[in-house]
């Protein structure tokens, strides 16, 4: 049944255990807080192995990983839940979906071996990495001078350094050449970082400061290397259409391989580009909307739809709003780095010249967009730090796993409150835009459900990007297009795919509730309780909330 469940089942007890059992050994368990510990457990393993202070990815360590999760999943599927609650075995399946995510990395994805964007400072939905920022950063923060302590730490790492660009070198046997020319564009930025660290250091610590230098030429000769060789680097980006599908069903948990999810975004795209064209037409006598020249002026509108939307959705009981909500935590972040001269005059940042397609329908409706951001992505964060009861689900997804239910939930509000009547009293072309913000979303899907069959390749799918999208608002040769291509080639069925098939899954759920329920389905009621299930693969979710878990697949399938 769709109803909202006990909060009394949800409380559990946290059991940290310091002491790391040995993977080796059997799990045979029927006890919830087991599983606790073998996620704990599971979580720390996952740390790469460190070596002169920085991770060995070398193919001996990743050898050693892959036996170590080998045996956490015997472990794991030694457990009997049959008699467990329906939200434990929620719980179990997760902890299950994330050893395959990692088990897909072993075997598939293997960006140590086929990625060069992965020996680089940057971490998070663009795909996977080493992180070194993770290593060097607390270098800008560290008080000066050093402790003795910290400065064997950091000297540790920064002499280590060189040896993980070389080993880079050495790892990267079945690169991608498009994974090359990404790394390329993207992440040559890394070298200045080691020159700011050499600068901080020189007058306290001038040895340390001769260690960052040394970090910044084994970086420039790495994108040397990569310069040369990336005509050599033949292998495939994209995971192919098996693969795919095996992550979607596996790790996602979805009924849906590539072949269903990318009939699922054509059609959607037919139905965006359609509803666009009836805006068009119906608002077609009415002025043109204002467009935000200015600092202030963006930053007002900001102000004044987020303030309205937070009323909006407690007014119409949308959704539950805690007393906690304040849309301040949200555009007060950007309030300190005003420049007030200047502020209320028309800026370069706002020429049709300078700005991104996000840009462009947020200058003239931002409330969507804005809402997208904050609705469905800030407010959601700050409920899940708020969750306590599934320790679980508290510790947060990794590997995209909570995409397809972060980014569906917040794609599906745009429209959704647009059809509730969040528009309403605003502007009545501000509907086109939300129209166009929906094209934009699939201007970036269909690219990233054809790199990922390996139809086309890094260049042609940011052409495709900039085709897809009407009145020119995207180009093949701005930063945000190659950074979302970035983002889509690196998670498979992980970022912009599931943007679309996450919003279609939504409705799936909200239509089975609502025709289950009838004349007694209760809007706020429905979002409260699919909000409370956290940021899990959303056939999860559809278990929790109709006791249905035929979509999903309980055993996890060969590979």
């Amino acid at each position: 049944m769709c109803k909202c469940k006990h909060t009394a089942l949800m409380c559990i007890i946290f059991i940290c255990f310091a002491v790391f059992p040995n993977c080796s050994e059997s799990a045979a368990s029927s006890s919830y807080d087991d599983l606790v510990a073998l996620f704990n457990e599971f979580r720390e393993y996952q740390e790469p192995s460190i070596s002169e202070g920085i991770p060995d990815y070398s193919p001996a360590a990743m050898e050693e990983k892959y036996r170590g999760l080998l045996e956490f999943q015997k472990r794991l599927a030694a457990f009997s839940i049959d008699e467990w609650p329906v939200w434990q075995k929620v719980d179990y399946h997760l902890v299950r979906a994330e050893m395959n995510a990692v088990y897909f990395h072993h075997r598939v994805l293997k960006p140590w071996e086929r990625n060069p964007c992965f020996y680089s400072m940057s971490q998070g939905d663009t795909g996977p990495s080493v992180n070194l920022r993770r290593y060097v950063s607390p270098l800008f923060d560290a008080e000066l001078p050093l402790s003795s302590e910290d400065h064997v730490q950091f000297q540790t790492i920064l002499q280590g350094i060189p040896g993980l660009y070389s080993q880079a070198q050495n790892n990267l046997t079945d690169a991608a050449g498009d994974f090359a020319e990404l790394a390329l564009h993207f992440n040559r930025r890394d070298i200045t970082v080691f020159d700011r660290i050499a600068q901080r250091l020189q007058e306290h610590h001038p040895d340390l400061s001769a260690d960052a230098k040394g970090a910044g030429k084994a970086a420039r000769d790495y994108f040397d290397w990569l310069e040369q060789n990336k005509h050599t680097m033949t292998a495939p980006a994209g995971v192919g259409k098996d693969n795919y599908s095996w992550w979607m069903r596996n790790v996602q948990l979805m009924p849906w391989g590539w072949e269903e999810s990318n009939a699922i975004i054509q059609r959607e795209y037919d139905r965006v580009i359609t509803f666009l064209k009836l805006e068009e037409h119906r608002n077609r006598k009415l002025p043109p909307l204002k467009v935000a020249m200015s600092q202030k002026e963006w930053d007002d509108s900001l102000r004044q739809a987020l303030h309205y939307v937070v009323d909006f959705l407690r007014d119409e009981e949308i959704m539950t709003i805690p007393d906690w909500v304040n849309p301040r935590d949200y555009y007060g972040r950007r309030e300190e780095d005003i420049d007030m001269e200047d502020y209320d005059k028309p800026s370069e940042r706002f020429l049709p010249e300078n700005t991104n397609v996000d840009t462009k329908y947020r200058q003239r409706e931002i409330l969507p967009g804005e809402t997208h951001e904050y609705i469905g992505h800030m407010l959601d964060d700050q409920r899940q730090e708020r969750q306590t009861e599934s320790p679980i689900r508290h510790a947060g997804r990794r590997y995209n796993m909570g995409s397809l239910r972060s980014e569906g939930w917040a794609v599906a509000l745009e429209e959704l409150l647009m059809q509730v009547g969040v528009l309403d009293e605003r502007p009545r072309r501000g509907r086109i835009m939300e129209y166009l913000m929906n094209a934009s979303h699939m201007s970036l899907a269909i690219p990233d459900m054809k790199m990922h069959a390996n139809e086309i390749n890094l260049a042609e799918a940011r052409r495709l990007c900039a085709e897809i999208m009407p009145r020119g608002w995207t180009r093949e040769d701005e930063q945000v297009v190659w950074f979302e291509m970035k983002s889509n080639i690196g998670n498979p069925g992980g970022f912009h795919s599931n943007v679309v098939t996450g919003k279609a899954y939504f409705m799936k759920i909200f239509r089975e509730c609502a025709q289950e329920l009838d004349q007694d389905f209760v809007l706020k009621d429905f979002i409260d309780e699919f909000l409370a299930s956290g940021v899990i693969p959303m056939p999860l979710i559809r278990w929790e909330m109709t006791g249905n878990s035929d979509d999903i697949t309980l055993e996890t399938e060969e590979l």
